[in-house]
């Protein structure tokens, strides 16, 4: 790896602003990527729900194999390197990437597009050499649920025995993420005059008092915590004077839960409908908007083993993480294939002073590399 062409090319992709609200810089984004893998591989393109994604991949070396469930025939990978290209809203200055000593500052440079394109060098120098079908998994929306990306391409029968996952991780292997629950609570009331409270019924008092049953069961957190978290996104009412009483208002509940919390882990979106209901106050509806379940790959896993010696190997010491935030890894997870994440190291997600640190860039790539030439045997 020539590290100053590296940062060269990783600075030309952070100042792509490619949010989910600019189509066109996505497609930017994509097609950046693509041509720095370059010609000699074949680029299979999707669109879903207005998000462009690709899979890239040597064919002939694919490989197809029956479905277990439908007996349909699947493409099938040995180890698939999976990277999102988009990246959650910014100030301008913010894509203008820029360099402090070992930093490299940008939104995106910590998650993900600095490990992204790391996965797309290794990806180039290697698909073409190793003995078994690598793919390149290239997505835009990950960062608005990944639905129309990673689990569309699953859906049309992308399948892989491992998965890698370009998030930041400082060489550490992520074993482990939570469930992401979104929900909306909703109340209904009776309008009247404010001057006249008597008259009628407060549905933002009686969704408040709801939304405290819910922090009374799952208190803010103010430290790092393996247990079920809950962020009050929003509280709402259509008012528009102040001296009505809203006679609806609703709220917007982001709920991560880790797979030991067994009121939340392994439930239905019916069955947590009912349990989240028992907090609400008479006059407030429960309603799950998503439902995305743990994330917890298989340590016993060859690949796993063979992916740490590669860290190992770089002077990390890959003890596995959990992660609190959730990825794309799930998708896979719901098919029954093995991921884990594995990236360079950084800090600031979604901040203002993201970066990715330069240091660990060569011995990332230097411990993919070696990994992806002998991923262990396959199951």
């Amino acid at each position: 790896m020539d590290l100053e062409d590296f940062l060269a090319a990783a600075g030309e992709l952070l100042a792509v602003p490619s949010t989910a609200d600019r189509p066109a810089e996505l497609e930017r984004a994509l097609g950046y990527v693509l041509d720095f893998v370059g010609p000699g591989f074949t680029v299979e393109r999707f669109a879903s729900g207005g998000k462009p994604s690709a899979l890239v991949y040597r064919k002939d070396a694919l490989v197809y194999r029956k479905d277990q469930d439908d007996d349909s025939e699947r493409t099938y990978f040995r180890v698939i390197l999976n990277a999102h290209l988009d990246v959650v809203p910014a100030p301008p200055e913010q894509f203008r990437p820029r360099r402090d000593g070992m930093r490299l500052y940008a939104r995106g440079a910590q998650d993900m597009k600095v490990s992204a394109l790391a996965e797309a060098l290794a990806f180039r120098e290697l698909a073409g050499s190793v003995g078994y079908p690598l793919a390149l998994q290239l997505v835009t929306d990950e960062e608005v649920g990944g639905r129309n990306g990673t689990r569309h391409q699953i859906e049309r029968g992308v399948r892989g025995d491992f998965v890698v996952i370009g998030e930041t991780s400082g060489l550490r292997i992520v074993t482990e993420s939570k469930g992401m629950l979104g929900v909306t609570l909703r109340a209904s009331g009776r309008g009247a005059h404010g001057a006249y409270p008597w008259l009628g019924d407060n549905a933002l008092v009686t969704l408040i008092r709801s939304v405290h049953n819910v922090l009374a069961r799952y208190p803010v957190a103010t430290e790092e915590v393996w247990w079920t978290t809950v962020n009050v996104a929003r509280v709402h009412t259509p008012n528009e004077a102040r001296n009505q009483i809203p006679a609806e208002a609703e709220a917007w509940l982001d709920i991560r839960f880790p797979p030991e919390d067994t009121d939340l882990a392994g439930r239905s979106a019916a069955e947590i409908t009912a349990y989240l209901q028992g907090f609400c106050e008479p006059g407030v509806t429960a309603v799950v908007d998503h439902l995305d379940a743990p994330q917890n790959a298989d340590a016993g896993r060859p690949e796993i083993a063979r992916l740490a010696e590669a860290a190992r190997a770089q002077g990390y010491q890959p003890d596995f993480l959990r992660k609190h935030g959730t990825g794309d890894g799930r998708f896979y997870r719901e098919a029954g294939v093995t991921a884990v994440a594995f990236g360079v190291g950084g800090h600031g997600q979604h901040g203002a002073d993201e970066y990715a640190d330069i240091a660990t860039i060569e011995p990332y790539y230097q411990a993919l590399t070696r990994f992806l030439r002998d991923p262990g045997p396959s199951r």
